[in-house]
């Protein structure tokens, strides 16, 4: 085995304090939650907790620093020196030793021998004594304080997709295909009303979940598609309205067209290119407490697209009679 140090990569003059720190950051690191089927980095934590398991003790620390055990946490074995005659006593570095002899006269060590030592954790009788470095799992990985016995239920991911779908669709509801990025066709029913960019949950369509844990849930953003004539704004709808030059002179009731067909819009004498009438509840429908959006139409005056002769005689007569100067206003 490596020596500790080196594995949690501190000093040999490190306090507990950093010793403590730098294994918490590794421990985290490789845990092998946060990585699934990589063998190198269980091999990894392995590693870091039994480096901790000596150096982050206290008295398995004093006893590898002074060579009484090794990077396994075994005994180094240079002799017996300093056992009494008779008995057993408390070793370095605060464990067990004794002995029983047999058959040598005055009770000196010969013949039938027997030792027993007590190292670490292991406390006489059986008992475990000083740190268990699971104990820190509670604040790392919220584990309840001990390290899990083995691998258990994990959720599976979340899978994130886009549906792009008419806005007829989305006026009056319907439903869509989406490819997830694992290359499966779900079919996403859309609801009538949902706003563009809204996120539609379907539970349990993510990728499946290891150990018999709970699959993952599709994550599917509505994206609405351009239309040749609206133009989505929240819950409204705005359009431009061609217009006639006697149209938006003297006014009259034009079709206009709508989500839900064409319907006739008031268009009041004497407006302009650029006015903007509004038709309630032709936006969006109401849906989850929202209340319907508005339609607001933009009048746009168009002169005929074939040239007129009359049109143009038409234009300078009436330039000449009432001239008006519509950018009086800009100078």
């Amino acid at each position: 085995m490596r020596d500790p140090y080196d594995v949690l990569g501190v000093p040999k003059s490190a306090s507990h304090a950093e010793i403590k720190k730098a294994y918490r950051q590794l421990a985290k690191k490789f845990h092998p939650d946060r990585n699934k089927d990589d063998t190198k980095a269980k091999e990894r934590f392995t590693e870091i907790n039994s480096a901790y398991e000596i150096v982050g003790d206290e008295t398995k620390k004093a006893q590898f620093d002074k060579g009484e055990i090794g990077p396994d946490g075994k005994p180094r074995f240079t002799g017996f020196e300093g056992f009494g005659a008779g008995g057993g006593g408390a070793g370095p570095g605060g464990f067990t030793r004794g002995w029983r002899t047999g058959g040598a006269p005055g009770g000196a060590p010969g013949g039938d021998q027997h030792f027993e030592f007590h190292f670490g954790n292991e406390a006489p009788g059986g008992g475990r004594a000083g740190f268990d470095p699971s104990d820190l799992f509670a604040d790392l990985f919220g584990a309840g304080g001990r390290r899990r016995a083995g691998p258990q239920p994990t959720r599976g991911d979340d899978v994130i997709a886009t549906a792009t779908v008419p806005l007829e669709t989305v006026a009056h509801g319907g439903s869509a295909r989406v490819i997830l990025p694992s290359g499966r066709t779900l079919e996403v029913k859309i609801p009538a009303g949902i706003e563009d960019g809204k996120q539609i949950r379907l539970r349990g369509q993510g990728q499946p979940g290891s150990m018999g844990g709970e699959p993952g849930d599709a994550l599917i953003t509505v994206k609405v598609a351009l239309h040749p004539y609206f133009k989505l704004d929240g819950r409204d709808l705005r359009l431009e309205l061609p217009v006639t030059v006697y149209e938006a002179a003297l006014g009259g009731r034009v079709e206009t067209p709508t989500l839900d067909g064409k319907v006739e819009l008031s268009i009041p004498p004497h407006s302009n290119s650029g006015r903007v009438l509004r038709l309630r509840g032709k936006g969006l429908p109401a849906t989850e407490g929202k209340i319907a959006g508005d339609l607001y139409v933009s009048l746009r005056i168009m002169l005929p697209e074939a040239a007129s002769s009359d049109l143009d005689a038409r234009m300078r007569e009436w330039r000449d009679a009432q001239p008006y100067d519509p950018r009086a206003k800009m100078a």
